[in-house]
């Protein structure tokens, strides 16, 4: 079978390699569609980010989908030929966090194409993937485009959990990237009343109009866009923000009110912070990493027509394009998910 391999920045191979069958509990899978993240746009542009560097090659991937074409011992409820999205999050199930029931944060965490442990966990870009039963949900009338944008579906229900309460509530988004254009469609799922969406591309700021956004800012053009937003202490409950850039997040914090959620999920390295707003306004700051039991939920709203991702899937190119399709999923002038075809 081939996979995509990361040696190096700038060093993704095509790759054969074996495939495995299944044991007990596991399903193998002919893959059928996978997603370019940002972190695998982070290994394939600076072979890591923050701390997290490359020690050794990796097959990348993380969002994925694929028909089951053989089922180990013990499975069932799953059949031979069933289109599967497949969750890339496999806690231990036995760490104190996940008897905490916080398998996000497993210390054993086995999360696909993460260079975060050594040896490194390999990750789903394979034309053959062995899986656990329970990673895979079925994705019956979804096409495997739909399925496999399951997992940054399941990011931003994640991180919508993490936001509280949004019926009638005022949203900024900043980053219109994927994780910045489906946080709008979760909100507005929610019940968010105003959405505001910011961004410094054109195209992806089109693209937040498409999900819903009611107002889009282009902050290259107009740095001041949210300064209407910012007297009598502010005006969003809620900020989504996905760009992991300072600036983005200093401007949001300045349009706040008082009392309001900021949820982080731009993973872009550390960031300085407005200590003293945040304070001031009594802001309540939140991580949000991964996600676990919202992967079922992304997939079931799918299915439901309750949450439409099809408008976002921008370009999907065949694998022996693989390095071509990661320059494309880096563009924000073009794309917004970019996928890779396996089948």
């Amino acid at each position: 079978m081939k996979s995509i391999v990361i040696h190096a920045a700038k060093d993704l191979r095509i790759e054969e390699q074996d495939a495995a069958s299944p044991g007990p509990g596991e399903v193998q899978i002919k893959l059928a569609t996978g997603g370019i993240c940002g972190s695998d746009l982070h290994y394939f542009n600076h072979g890591g980010f923050g701390p997290v560097r490359l020690k050794e090659p990796m097959i990348l991937g993380h969002e994925v989908s694929g028909h089951i074409t053989a089922l180990g011992d013990g499975v069932s409820g799953l059949s031979v030929g069933q289109l599967v999205a497949v969750s890339p999050s496999r806690p231990c199930g036995n760490c104190r966090f996940c008897n905490e029931g916080r398998h996000n944060q497993c210390l054993n965490m086995r999360f696909y194409g993460s260079a975060m442990p050594f040896p490194h966990i390999q990750g789903a870009f394979r034309q053959v993937l062995v899986a656990d039963a329970a990673q895979c949900a079925p994705a019956d009338g979804l096409s495997s485009g739909e399925a496999a944008m399951a997992e940054p579906l399941s990011v931003c229900l994640h991180a919508a959990r993490q936001a509280g309460e949004m019926i009638g509530k005022s949203v900024l988004v900043t980053g219109c990237g994927p994780i910045g254009i489906l946080c709008i469609l979760a909100a507005r799922r929610a019940g968010a009343d105003l959405i505001v969406a910011t961004d410094l591309s054109p195209f992806t700021l089109q693209m937040a109009k498409t999900a819903g956004a009611d107002l889009t800012l282009n902050m290259a053009e107009d740095p001041q866009g949210l300064d209407r937003f910012m007297p009598d202490k502010g005006t969003f409950d809620i900020l989504f923000e996905c760009s992991g850039a300072a600036p983005a997040l200093t401007a949001g914090i300045s349009a706040m009110r008082p009392g309001g959620t900021i949820v982080q999920l731009g993973l872009g390295g550390d960031m300085s912070l407005p200590m003293m707003a945040i304070t001031a306004k009594e802001l309540e700051l939140k991580g949000s990493f991964r996600f676990h039991e919202e992967f079922f939920s992304a997939v079931s709203l799918m299915q439901k027509g309750l949450i439409d991702v099809k408008p976002f899937i921008t370009q999907t190119l065949p694998l022996q394009d693989a390095v071509a399709a990661f320059e494309i999923a880096g563009d924000r002038s073009q794309a917004v998910k970019a996928q890779i075809a396996f089948a």
